[in-house]
């Protein structure tokens, strides 16, 4: 049995508001504390999306009647809110600015929208940005234009790390996220997995983009799950939306990958706690733990899971390493398989 740090996901799609039949607060956050998360960011696009004081409102009020551990909303950013955004810095986990295929109104398609963001935003506050290939490559020049930060969600290319290896070295403020979708699942996993359960954004890549984010290990940041649940009959229908769950195979996935040599349980760490912490300047949770039995080896079913979704690309595979009991603030709030943590004791961490 080994003991880590509660975990934190930045990177997650609660659905709620607006698609409460794939997932909402109560049932993300108990899918989180079964994976060993205690700690989850909030993407804005929901329907509506979050863009103003109104919206966030809206998401936050059923966050605090039901989540389960602790959680902030992130804004979207979005053409008509650039001067009113960063009055609400403070109260959200970050700005996320969608540059490339996503589905929704926040797509931000002339970069002079993305200027006044970087301009605007406080430095004190991230930026989040879906971009992909030369979009990421655009939005890394915005970066080092206005000297300031911006965090790069599932990175999922070779050209796209060996970029970001790149402006690092030269000095640029960019951190990534990977998800375990592009380290474990390639576009030969589709046939598998189903033409339309494989939708995803950025799409599952070739083996050799698997190969060149393992190979730069060092230059990723953060291991993000990127949950974005759908229901299965919406997954199987003619028009398949994108996007996987995510929060409950992340740590077994992981921790396998441990065991294969491919990282160290520090590794693990420095990625899932340490770096996101820092980043996204969050508050330490006192008396937090997860207790881990390494040594069991089982097979992913989605049958057993808390999302709502009711399914995952990973089903039946093979991984060591299972969550028995996590401790939130001195509190149990998941042991052997069950949620313990009642509706709404999560805590708004912004």
């Amino acid at each position: 049995m080994i003991q880590l740090p509660g975990l934190i996901d930045p990177h997650v799609h609660v659905r709620e508001p607006g698609a409460t039949h794939k997932e909402d607060w109560n049932s993300a956050t108990a899918a989180a504390l079964a994976g060993g998360f205690t700690m989850i960011l909030a993407m804005p696009n929901t329907r509506p999306p979050i863009t103003d004081a109104h919206t966030l409102q809206i998401a936050l009020e059923p966050a605090q009647k039901n989540a389960r551990c602790d959680y902030a909303q992130y804004l979207g950013a979005g053409a008509d809110n650039i001067e009113i955004a960063p009055l609400l810095a403070q109260q959200v986990a970050g700005l996320k600015m969608y540059l490339d295929q996503t589905y929704g109104p926040l797509r931000l398609d002339e970069m002079t929208l993305w200027m006044e963001h970087f301009r605007r935003w406080p430095q004190s506050s991230p930026i989040v940005a879906h971009a992909e290939s030369r979009t990421m490559a655009a939005v890394i020049l915005m970066a080092s234009l206005f000297n300031r930060s911006v965090h790069l969600a599932h990175v999922s290319l070779a050209e796209e790390i060996l970029l970001i290896r790149e402006a690092k070295t030269r000095g640029v403020k960019v951190t990534c996220e990977v998800a375990p979708h592009h380290l474990f699942l390639t576009e030969e996993d589709i046939p598998r997995i189903g033409s339309g359960r494989g939708e995803v954004r950025p799409r599952l890549a070739r083996p050799s983009d698997r190969d060149a984010l393992w190979a730069n290990l060092d230059v990723i940041d953060c291991f993000a799950t990127d949950h974005a649940p759908h229901t299965l009959e919406e997954k199987d229908s003619n028009n398949p939306p994108p996007g996987f769950p995510g929060l409950e195979t992340a740590l077994p996935l992981l921790l396998m990958a441990v065991h294969e040599g491919k990282l160290t349980m520090a590794d693990l760490v420095q990625r899932m706690v340490i770096n996101p912490r820092r980043i996204f300047e969050l508050p330490e949770q006192q008396e937090t733990w997860v207790e881990v039995d390494d040594d069991v080896t089982w097979h992913i079913e989605a049958a057993k899971m808390y999302t709502r979704c009711g399914w995952t690309p990973f089903e039946g595979m093979p991984v060591r390493g299972i969550v028995r009991r996590v401790v939130l603030r001195g509190q149990e709030v998941y042991k052997d398989g069950q949620v313990l943590a009642m509706p709404g004791t999560g805590n708004r961490i912004r």
